[in-house]
């Protein structure tokens, strides 16, 4: 057998899993506002125990409000951000990196035939609501995600069918079966290799959840969220604020440091920098590039960033015309000057995208050429395609700043302006954040801007997800281009079911290359996300992936 053994003793392991640097990436983040303990007024912040690094409560502010706190059902980082610190996962990713170690599991192993995974689990490890985590907790959990037919399979799921090939009597669905050994050893069974498998069980939506809650709030399980992490759910006032409280039985000796952790709605980029600079909030995302050399200067404040591991692009709706013609996509590509964008509104802390992967992960295929800035050659292009007048469309913006797209109203303003100087007359839309996912996952649009950060380090997380086939469907597309390649679906599939890194990553090179001569997207931007708060902020390290756990964060004096 080829085995993975990490058995890690409880300070180890408190130490290794320690936030310590910097980092960057899409839609979530950190703690922020003024902090209250019990006794003390709402209006008191940073750290107020005895001890240094001890108590107090941590605010963040960020631009738009979470959509469910059930990470199972849901694929925006606001909602993940939070569900992070109140549900733990089986493995988890140490420091900044996308490289796994325990969390809810202690150990595993593989197969010789990579279909059999077994895993040993912590033990003695309580829920939030005082029940058990065991064998029979990781079984339901898995069961309900994978299984339509299962009592608590309520709602959409959409990351296990991203990640798992659909859902049980799908002909893609790679999970066979996950059995109870005993109470602390479960087995998952696998129909075919899957080369992420240990990546994909540390990412955020597969939070562990209560079965005693799931069973007891059912379809409102997402606003009663009940997990075995750092912090346990409070209260959620829509649109304001998402309050979280200690968890003071935590399995990890020492953690959490803070006493309370509120996440706060300040949708406008420089309204919340003000309420950082005034004491209302702790940290915040989604500062203004333009910003930056003001937070470097204030020695008050201090300034965070996310390692990148994202893109920002521009989706054109494959099942639409005219957006079905591959002469009008790689006409749009030619259209838009991406690095005006970036020299505009990314301030440095972006480098334009040519494929919809980062260069930042392994697989990442540089030899590719980009489609040149070119608008003389766009319109040639529309009028091969039988439009030398150009059209009429709907480009749809989103509302909220995001870590790949700052400022997108603006953003879409100016790509608004580049394609008319093609003929295209392009309408801005926008709807609300949630409203926007919803239509964008069902294919209602023509364009539309989105990016995605991360999840796993994995570039099956990006071409998979993002531009297979399996994923071209409603309600919850993650393939919002609607765009299928036989093709390009048999090396995805292939590399998936390999273990050699080498080998993947040629047949995810060759996938970039089919990704970009049918040009679904624009793919605009790998931005470096900027956050920014209190200097006395400490053991805070802005995770890749967007989801950062506050496990160990504190101030100082």
């Amino acid at each position: 057998m080829r085995k993975w053994l990490l058995v890690v003793l409880s300070v180890f392991l408190a130490m290794s899993m320690a936030l310590v640097g910097c980092g960057s990436t899409e839609e979530s983040s950190t703690p922020a506002e003024s902090g209250q303990q019990e006794g003390n007024s709402e209006t008191e912040t940073g750290s107020t125990g005895e001890n240094e690094g001890q108590g107090g409560t941590m605010v963040f502010g960020r631009g738009a409000d979470s959509k469910s706190l059930d990470p199972s059902q849901v694929t925006d980082g606001e909602s993940l951000a939070v569900t992070k610190n109140i549900f733990d996962t089986l493995l988890d990713y140490k420091g900044q990196t996308t490289q796994v170690e325990p969390a809810l599991a202690t150990e595993w192993e593989n197969s010789e035939d990579g279909l059999t995974w077994t895993f040993k689990l912590r033990e003695g490890v309580k829920f939030h609501d005082g029940t058990d985590f065991n064998a029979d907790a990781v079984v339901f959990n898995f069961e309900r995600w994978m299984d339509p037919e299962h009592p608590y399979h309520q709602g959409n799921f959409p990351y296990y069918g991203y990640m798992f090939g659909g859902y049980k009597g799908d002909e893609g669905h790679i999970i066979e079966e996950v059995k109870k050994v005993d109470d602390y050893t479960v087995e998952f069974k696998l129909k075919r290799p899957l080369g992420p498998f240990l990546n994909n069980l540390a990412m955020s939506p597969f939070g562990i959840a209560s079965p005693e809650a799931v069973k007891k709030y059912g379809d409102k399980f997402g606003e009663n969220p009940v997990g075995t992490g750092p912090f346990v759910f409070k209260d959620w006032k829509k649109n304001d604020t998402i309050t979280l409280e200690k968890n003071a039985d935590y399995w990890m000796e020492g953690a959490p440091k803070l006493d309370r952790l509120i996440f706060k709605v300040i949708p406008d980029n420089s309204a919340r920098l003000t309420a950082l600079q005034s004491g209302e909030i702790d940290l915040m995302i989604g500062l203004n590039p333009d910003d930056v050399e003001a937070v470097e200067s204030d020695s008050n404040l201090k300034l965070f960033k996310r390692p990148s591991m994202n893109v920002g692009y521009l989706a054109m709706n494959t099942e639409k015309e005219p957006f079905d013609n591959v002469q009008v996509r790689r006409a749009i590509n030619m259209a838009i000057n991406k690095q005006a964008l970036i020299d505009a509104f990314y301030g440095g802390l972006g480098v334009p995208a040519k494929n919809p992967m980062p260069p930042s992960l392994w697989g990442y295929n540089d030899s590719i050429e980009d489609y040149e800035y070119n608008p003389e050659k766009a319109k040639e292009l529309l009028a091969e395609a039988g439009y030398p007048n150009g059209f009429k469309t709907e480009l749809w913006a989103m509302p909220n700043p995001r870590p790949y797209m700052p400022q997108p109203q603006k953003i879409a303003a100016a790509v608004q302006a580049d394609l008319e100087k093609i003929g295209i007359d392009a309408e801005i839309i926008t709807h609300e954040w949630t409203p926007y996912l919803e239509k964008t996952g069902k294919g209602e649009h023509t364009m539309a801007f989105l990016g995605w950060t991360g999840d796993n380090g994995d570039p099956d997380n990006f071409l998979y997800v993002l531009l297979d086939k399996d994923n071209a469907k409603g309600p919850d597309a993650g393939n919002i281009a609607f765009y299928k390649s036989d093709e390009l679906h048999e090396l995805l599939i292939q590399a998936q079911q390999l273990s050699d890194q080498a080998e993947r990553a040629e047949l995810y090179m060759q996938a970039q290359e089919i990704i970009h001569e049918d040009a679904p997207w624009v793919p605009l931007v790998h931005s470096t996300p900027p956050l920014a708060g209190k200097a006395t902020i400490q053991d805070f390290a802005p995770h890749p992936t967007g989801s950062d756990k506050f496990t160990h964060v504190y101030f100082s004096e």
